[in-house]
């Protein structure tokens, strides 16, 4: 039974290569697209493949990477699949050779359970050429192992669905391999192949895995299609009829089952026979009917304890899809803070960049306007009257300092600053502080959307636990439920075993009452034929002997 499922993110999750819109940045689209294609294909290994790739894109702008990648749209059906899925109950993993950047993205907008990527060193903003993470020397095996120890399933539960060489791993670990629209080295070690290009065909894929496990859990090749209820096998009873040949000796036929169909199936499914001993063998007919009825009142103790885990299995199911539903929801909502935040975060920028610009302006205009001049003599003064008011100094030193004073206020009398300049600088700093103050605000409300997008993921954070409680109560359920069922099973073969013996005991049976009935009407024809004998030389019969006669055909 699947439980995880593990997804490449270029060309699977998302329409697109990752590293190839990168590469548009930098003009090296069609190098990069060169070794990608020979990576994808296997004539490259993966590591080569990435750092030579890398290594193209040094000097790259973190920003413009970002908003390059965000650009690449989802797989068709992407987002219906993965919800529907986790719906489902399935853990879900993206294992990519791309980076964190797009694969951190990725998880949180679908709801992944885990993401794991490479990372692309930076600095100051730029791409150092250099990349790290556990896909660069690693395989994804190695990756899918550990997910597969975290949530401590074994590799048969787990299914992998990827495009590329550098996916093949994955696919032979996984219990399920699935190619989707993949390279001929993929489909050829692949379980599944899907020609497609549209992720909803993996719902098919794994409903009908699903419905496998169902058949098995839920209903046995012994119970009817329409019903979970296992049909009762109808008890046999011991048939007494009296019989006036055999001398009113006692004859036990078993009882013929009510129920045709049970007597089809059972004959459809009749057990290969066994050298080994039947528990059952040397039993007489009653002591096998009360081993039957044993079996039939612990068969519906059985049937009755499977079908209360597999309603309590339902229930968890139900409510982990709830929890799932509620985390989607609050996802929604934090995904639009999300958006809404960065959307206002554009505005700051925006209204820095023109408070900066401003002041730039502002600044040059007061070089040019005399403005700075003036200011600078001012603040000079005020220094040297604070100095000589606070200091002892002495009075060659404070002659000094009042004369420089002095010398300072002539000169600023004699400093103007151009009226028309100076009324410029003047909107220029209004403007100046009325982009600040636009700055302040949007801040402030980017700040509350961005705390309000926390408090969702905390309580995203908080159901996803509750969910992953009720999804494996419902695994745990579901087991239970699985093995009760292979005892209903084990029990209804018993059955069959008993009513297979009862076949013999009575068909034995059968045969010693005929040889006996044989046995008697011979004897009792014999004697017919010597009262006949009697009869013919003048002896009276008797009543009871002429019946005799009769009764064998001799008159």
């Amino acid at each position: 039974m699947i439980k995880l499922i593990a997804f490449d993110l270029d060309n699977v999750l998302i329409d697109g290569e990752a590293i190839d819109e990168i590469g548009k940045l930098m003009g090296v689209e069609a190098k990069i697209s060169e070794i990608t294609k020979k990576a994808m294909e296997g004539d490259l290994d993966f590591e080569t493949a990435l750092k030579e790739r890398i290594t193209l894109l040094k000097g790259a702008s973190v920003d413009e990477i970002k908003e390059a990648v965000y650009k690449i749209p989802l797989m068709e059906g992407a987002s219906e699949t993965i919800a529907e899925l986790k719906k489902r109950g399935y853990k879900i993993a993206v294992i990519t050779g791309s980076f964190e950047i797009i694969a951190d993205r990725m998880k949180n907008e679908l709801n992944m359970d885990y993401a794991f990527s490479n990372v692309l060193h930076e600095e100051d903003g730029k791409l150092t050429g250099e990349v790290s993470g556990p896909l660069v020397t690693g395989s994804k095996a190695d990756v899918l192992k550990e997910i597969l120890e975290m949530e401590k399933i074994s590799a048969e539960e787990a299914a992998a669905v990827g495009d590329g060489a550098n996916d093949i791993s994955m696919l032979q670990e996984a219990g399920m391999g699935i190619a989707f629209d993949a390279k001929p080295v993929v489909k050829e070690i692949a379980d599944v192949v899907v020609e497609k290009r549209d992720l909803k065909e993996l719902l098919t894929v794994f409903k009908a895995e699903e419905d496998k496990v169902e058949e098995t859990v839920e209903t046995s090749p012994e119970e009817t299609t329409e019903s979970t209820e296992l049909a009762e096998t109808e008890s046999t009873e011991l048939a007494e009829t009296k019989s006036t040949e055999l001398a009113e000796t006692k004859s036990t036929e078993l009882a013929e089952t009510k129920s045709t169909e049970l007597a089809k199936t059972e004959k459809e499914t009749e057990e290969p026979k066994s050298h080994e001993k039947s528990p059952y063998a040397g039993k007489n007919f009653k002591e096998l009917l009360k081993d039957k009825k044993e079996l039939e009142k612990k068969l519906k103790e059985f049937t009755k304890e499977r079908d209360e885990l597999n309603e309590k299995a339902r229930e968890h199911k139900h409510l982990r899809d709830d929890l799932n539903n509620s985390i989607k929801e609050n996802l929604d909502k934090a995904l639009k803070y999300r958006d809404e935040r960065d959307q206002i975060n554009k505005e700051v920028k925006k209204y820095k960049k023109l408070r900066d610009e401003t002041n730039q302006k502002l600044k040059k205009m007061e070089w040019a306007s005399g403005r700075r001049e003036i200011l600078q003599a001012q603040n000079e003064i005020e220094k040297l009257e604070k100095t000589i008011e606070t200091k002892v100094l002495d009075m060659k030193k404070e002659n000094e300092l009042v004369k420089k004073a002095t010398d300072l206020r002539k000169e600023l009398k004699g400093m103007h600053e151009d009226e028309e300049t100076r009324t410029e600088a003047q909107e220029l700093r209004t403007a100046s502080e009325e982009h600040h103050a636009k700055v302040v605000e949007l801040s402030d409300k980017a700040q509350e959307t961005h705390e309000n997008m926390i408090e969702y993921f905390r309580r995203i954070d908080e159901i996803r636990v509750k969910a992953d409680d009720a999804h494996n109560e419902f695994m745990e359920t579901r087991q239970k439920a699985s093995e009760k069922h292979e005892s209903v099973k084990a029990i209804f073969s018993e059955i069959k075993k008993v009513n297979k013996a009862l076949d013999k005991t009575k068909s034995k049976e059968r045969n010693t009452e005929h040889e006996a009935s044989k046995k008697k009407n011979m004897a009792e024809k014999e004697i017919a034929q010597d009262l006949f004998e009697k009869f013919k030389k003048g002896k009276k019969l008797s009543t009871d002997e002429l019946r005799l006669l009769q009764k064998h055909n001799i008159v």
